[in-house]
């Protein structure tokens, strides 16, 4: 049973209501593995939902988390908004509501794409509108046992004065290290370092929470019964054990069902990091691969089993295994093995399987097709030309269309080099041997008499270099030379197969005369 549907039942076995809680703190560039979180939530919501039980899925954008530090992708201004919430900063290109708005919009619309359309809370206006405002007060009037609870999780020392809750300063803007000195509700009076003297009103945007009661104070007033967090939360003494001890012993509440994942990790980089700029995006992600595709990557595996994202040569190899898997679930041919991979294949569906299968042509052939023309006419066209396509519908061509977007994104951005070649317009300058020549001559007597397929031409070249004496590396690299200027290339028959007959000979007839 695939693992989304095992935590379905469990959720379903503590009552028929549910919600399910996921969310992040938008503070810079939003990593591919941070997807893993929004599509293993959107996973258990509709298997949750497949079931029968009332459930909910929602997802918390950290709006007002401070600022921590200037990251080296903003510029040098924004070292003035460090400790200043994030709804607060100005946004860095000027187009959205602000810092937080810029970061977060662009992965909830691909997360929407993905199939993962959760309600949006701001943890800012949970603020503003006084709705964390009797948790905090809880909070504050416990502030003793919430240092105890810190110390006993954690092992770590909590200063005798700590405060459970942390004025923004209206001077500075910022939620700077305050000294409280007093608290009837609902009002907080401390005293800033920057010298103001103030009073904050905790039914107001005024502060907030330190980072693990806040979790907590959130599952309370919102009602979270499940929530997928990365594994740093779930280690011994982490934020999800005092999440658990806050729950039960300050709210009375029982904490919600934890499903840890491991991390996403670039292939050959290490764990990826929303503070860095160089990082592989949720954004970018969705336009290397369709939506489905990136769904099923994250989907095959359990939780907590850590998934190396490889986005280059990586990206072909993950896209024929959803093919492969496409084709079994509607073809048949699965083993037992397999059955959680169909479910995997029928979760990542973003708006659910069809009655048929998709039309589908292999990545590895697109990545040299669209290599070939300059326009997704001509794309068809080669397609046609090699048998690939027939006749289909607008859906199918649209199903096209998003994959051969994503192919020239991959190609422009992360595919590398080798695969990549340009058709020499015109005739390169090259100098043939005389078994060269002899090689070209004997392929053009084949090439007017087989059919135009790629495995077909792939023999005939493979023939006639072996039986011009000039064998296949070297006729291999001789047809490389004068179709891209270069000694390699993409599979060669293939390949030509993509090109006009007619243009095909007539290059090969060119650099026989030279």
């Amino acid at each position: 049973m695939h693992w989304a549907d095992v935590i379905a039942n469990t959720l379903i076995s503590r009552g028929n209501r549910h919600l399910i809680s996921t969310g992040i703190s938008p503070s810079g560039f939003i990593h591919v593995g941070s997807l893993r979180e929004a599509i293993t939530a959107g996973a258990v919501n509709r298997a949750v939902l497949a079931k029968g039980a009332d459930v909910k899925l929602i997802y918390l954008v950290d709006s007002f988390d401070p600022l921590r530090r200037r990251y080296a992708f903003l510029p040098e201004s924004y070292g003035e908004e460090v400790g200043k919430p994030l709804c607060s900063i100005p946004c860095p290109c000027g187009e959205h509501m602000n810092y937080a708005h810029h970061f977060i919009q662009p992965f909830l619309d691909a997360i929407s794409e993905l199939g993962v359309r959760p309600e949006v809370y701001w943890t800012h206006e949970l603020y503003s509108t006084g709705r964390l405002a009797e948790a905090i007060d809880t909070v504050i009037k416990e502030k003793v046992k919430v240092a105890s609870i810190l110390r006993q999780v954690t092992g770590r020392d909590v200063p005798s004065d700590f405060f459970p809750y942390n004025p923004r300063c209206p001077e500075c803007g910022r939620f700077a290290d305050v000294t409280v000195v007093g608290y009837e509700f609902p009002f907080v009076s401390y005293k800033c370092p920057c010298g103001h003297d103030g009073k904050a009103d905790v039914r107001k945007d005024d502060g907030k929470l330190p980072w693990r009661i806040e979790w907590a104070a959130k599952w309370k007033i919102l009602g979270v019964t499940c929530e997928p967090f990365g594994k740093d939360h779930a280690a011994a003494g982490g934020s999800y054990d005092t999440g658990v001890r806050f729950a039960r012993d300050i709210f009375g509440i029982e904490p919600p069902y934890p499903i840890p994942y491991e991390f996403v990790q670039l292939k050959g980089k290490g764990q990826m990091h929303k503070s860095s700029g160089s990082v592989v995006t949720g954004v970018d992600a969705l336009k290397i691969t369709p939506a489905p595709v990136l769904n099923y990557e994250m989907l095959r595996y359990n939780p907590d089993r850590h998934i190396d994202y490889d986005p280059g040569l990586g990206i072909l190899d993950i896209v024929d295994e959803y093919d492969r898997t496409e084709n079994m679930y509607y073809h048949g041919g699965a083993g037992e093995r397999e059955e959680d991979l169909l479910r995997a294949y029928e979760l990542s569906q973003p708006d659910g399987t069809r009655k048929t299968m998709p039309f589908q042509v292999p990545y590895r052939h697109l990545v040299s097709v669209v290599q070939c023309t300059e326009t997704f006419e001509g794309v068809i066209e080669v397609l046609k030309r090699t048998e690939h396509m027939v006749s289909v519908d607008a859906m199918e061509l649209g199903l096209l269309k998003q994959r051969v977007d994503c192919v020239k994104y991959w190609l422009d951005h992360f595919a590398p080099e080798e695969v990549k070649f340009c058709i020499a317009k015109d005739m390169p300058q090259v100098s043939l041997t005389e078994l060269e020549t002899a090689f070209m001559n004997c392929l053009l007597q084949s090439l007017n008499k087989i059919e135009w397929e790629g495995d077909v031409i792939h023999q005939a070249v493979h023939e006639c270099a072996k039986s011009s004496g000039l064998g296949s590396g070297k006729g291999f690299q001789a047809l490389y030379q004068i179709f891209v200027n270069r000694r390699s290339g993409p599979r060669l028959g293939y390949f030509l197969s993509t090109l006009d007959r007619g243009f095909v000979i007539g290059r090969i007839e060119h650099a026989a005369r030279m």
